[in-house]
Formats: C-alpha cells, sequence, structure tokens
C-alpha cells in the first residue's frame, strides 16, 4: 500500500523531465526557470513523503514554496504506525540578484501545520496537532534543470506535542535536559528540478 502510494507521488514527476537538455536557443545563455518541483532528500526515513512546488516572482527577487507531506508513506522510525498529514507554505527573499531566478542564499519566514496521530505509550492513539512559524536561512542551487535546496531555521509552536517531539516537518526542543515544547527546529535538504 505506502509503496504505490509513494510511487503514485512520484510517477506525476516524470511529466516535467526534460526532453531536451540544450542550454538555450541563443548559445551561452542560460534559461531562466521559474518553476520547480523537489522531493524532500531522504524524507522517506524519517516517515513521511514529502514533495515541493516553488515558483518564482523574479521580478522581486522572491519566491513561493508550497509543500506538501504524507506521514505513514515512508519508515516509522519511532514504531508508533503514524498517519497524518504535514501542510507548510513559505516565503522567499533571495539575497543579491543572480540570472536566475530561483538560485542563491535566502531568509524565508515559514508556516507549518502538522496534524497525524499515532500508537502512544498508552497503546491507544493518540492526535499530535501543531502549528509553528518558523524564520529559515538557506542556500538554493541550480545546475541547468537541477536543483538542491539546504536551509536551517527555528521558530515558535504551538498546539498539541507527540511523545517523540518529532512533527514530520519540525522537532520540538528536547535536547540537554530541557523539553521547550513551544521551540520548533527544522532543517532540510530538498532536491528537485527547475522548469
Amino acid at each position: 500500500m505506502k509503496r504505490t502510494l509513494i510511487m503514485g507521488m512520484l510517477i506525476p514527476l516524470l511529466a516535467f523531465l526534460p526532453t531536451d537538455l540544450k542550454a538555450s536557443d541563443n548559445v551561452g545563455e542560460a534559461p531562466d526557470y521559474k518553476n520547480s518541483i523537489k522531493l524532500t532528500f531522504l524524507s522517506w526515513f524519517s516517515g513521511s513523503t514529502k514533495l515541493s512546488y516553488e515558483r518564482a516572482f523574479s521580478k522581486w527577487n522572491q519566491s513561493g514554496e508550497i509543500c506538501a507531506s504524507l506521514i505513514s508513506a515512508g519508515y516509522d522510525k519511532y514504531h508508533n504506525d503514524p498517519m497524518g498529514f504535514t501542510l507548510r507554505y513559505g516565503h522567499k527573499f533571495f539575497l543579491g540578484r543572480d540570472e536566475i531566478s530561483l538560485k542563491g542564499f535566502y531568509l524565508r519566514p515559514e508556516f507549518v501545520y502538522s496534524r497525524y496521530n499515532y500508537k502512544g505509550r498508552s497503546g491507544g492513539r493518540t492526535l499530535a496537532e501543531m502549528g509553528t512559524l518558523l524564520g529559515t536561512v538557506g542556500y538554493q542551487y541550480v545546475y541547468k534543470r537541477f536543483l538542491a535546496d539546504f536551509w536551517v531555521g527555528g521558530g515558535y509552536a504551538i498546539g498539541a506535542p507527540a511523545e517523540t517531539r518529532y512533527h514530520h516537518g519540525f522537532e520540538l526542543w528536547h535536547w540537554f535536559g530541557k523539553d521547550v515544547p513551544n521551540l520548533a527546529m527544522s532543517f532540510s535538504i530538498r532536491l528537485g528540478i527547475c522548469f
């Protein structure tokens, strides 16, 4: 079931694969793609599959990105059988100008909503529902149609936390003997294609 679900999410990406890999009709001029589809690298190993779409607003040196994840479409690292979803929207403000709209260092405010249920320590199903506002900093690299996006961030979270403090899009602070249920941390590597 999970394999069919993952394949159903990935097959639409084939429609965007390049059919012509030449740089441009004009020699020496690289095309400036405005859209990208990305898969969060290694997300399957953290219990979910995450797909993102990004659109550049090159006139303002910005972009908007929406990401959806299916929690349970991946390896269950906590062995608690999670089922649910995560939605996120971030607006990137690129620092400096580049010939390629989706390339460069950026700052991004981002809202993340996570809702899923899992087998709690008591044995019954428990609901975890959290929202967080993150501030992230990152770098997005573009080579021809290939794109790699690296970022890290933190922010404030509210809601009903999971026992593991992991919300398939961010993690609540629980290190060094401190449990801070309103401090969210997040980082990611996303790989994708531009079109």
